[in-house]
């Protein structure tokens, strides 16, 4: 997504990499020093307890553990699971975070070697959907405690880089700041600032997943959260992506990209996936957000709600 910020507001930029992606926030003024080292304080600890790909993570000890375990998270992680709750029953359980061991399968591992352990011919008739571990049944929880009892391959790749720019955005608001933009490669939470007079909705265009010189349309935000998906963002073979359903353990493809707007990232995060795999009317009665959604025919359709302009 491309950021077109109101010409009348002066910006500063933070730049930095985090979870293995470029991140920048941008403020009317520079960040004190104090407030960039608690945002890369953040970055750091989240990525130490949530990613996949780094041995000495929370969630791989978690995948590492023979006859599972008890896993203490950090208190707010409530929140991640909480979402994946709502996600899971709004979807059928397509959205899943347990669905890490079939990504690992098809290739998208912790080391990046992108070759399936299975043909293509196998993906449709293995033994994943029987034997699929289940967020619902193969994990305890009590608050941010998880109890397992096998090793488990815990993916928050729906909503964890949501999760982690609302996080960044309170350290900024808990530092007294005004107007902001922190965008997590391409999810994106928008604060305005009322003191200024030229205080507008930020414009973000919205990419073509197939031309990052071209947009679809373009999205009004203010004090929002936008977020995108997209099956060309993580693609490594014919027919391989990392939008997976978590029932058949297959990457979808019917649809090619979302986009979702919602109060809070994480939310947005994980409704940007579920689009892919439940229709919008059926996660309305579970969410209150606005969408996009450009399908593999290329039909290009938005809900009522969205506030911005469509160009195909």
């Amino acid at each position: 997504m491309t950021l077109a910020a109101p010409a009348a507001a002066p910006r500063a930029r933070f730049a930095f990499e985090g979870i293995g992606t470029p991140w920048q926030v941008l403020t009317g003024e520079p960040l004190p020093e104090e407030v960039r080292t608690a945002v890369l304080d953040c970055v750091e600890g989240f990525d130490s307890v949530w990613s996949r790909f780094r041995p000495d993570s929370l969630v791989s000890r978690i995948a590492a553990s023979p006859g599972g375990g008890r896993f203490v998270f950090p208190d707010d992680a409530t929140v991640m699971f909480d979402l994946y709750d709502r996600l899971g029953a709004a979807t059928g359980g397509a959205v899943d975070p347990l669905v890490g061991r079939r990504l690992e399968e098809l290739g998208y591992d912790a080391t990046y070697t992108f070759r399936p352990a299975l043909t293509p011919e196998a993906y449709a008739t293995d033994a994943w959907s029987r034997e699929r571990p289940l967020w619902t049944r193969d994990v305890r929880r009590d608050g941010p405690v998880l109890t397992t009892r096998r090793p488990l391959v815990l993916d928050v790749g729906a909503a964890g880089k949501g999760r982690l720019v609302d996080l960044v955005a309170g350290i900024l608001r808990r530092a007294g700041i005004r107007g902001y933009v922190v965008d997590g490669s391409g999810d994106l939470a928008h604060a305005g600032d009322t003191t200024r007079t030229s205080d507008r909705p930020l414009r973000v265009g919205l990419e073509h997943p197939d031309d990052p010189t071209r947009v679809i349309g373009v999205a009004r935000l203010y004090d929002l959260s936008l977020c995108a998906s997209a099956t060309n963002r993580r693609r490594w073979g014919p027919g391989l992506h990392h939008l997976l359903d978590a029932r058949t353990g297959q990457p979808v493809h019917d649809t090619v990209a979302t986009w979702t707007v919602a109060d809070d990232t994480a939310t947005a995060d994980g409704l940007a996936t579920a689009l892919f795999l439940t229709g919008p009317d059926r996660l309305a009665e579970h969410f209150d957000f606005s969408w996009v959604r450009l399908g593999a025919d290329g039909r290009l359709d938005a809900s009522a709600d969205f506030d911005g302009e469509l160009f195909a």
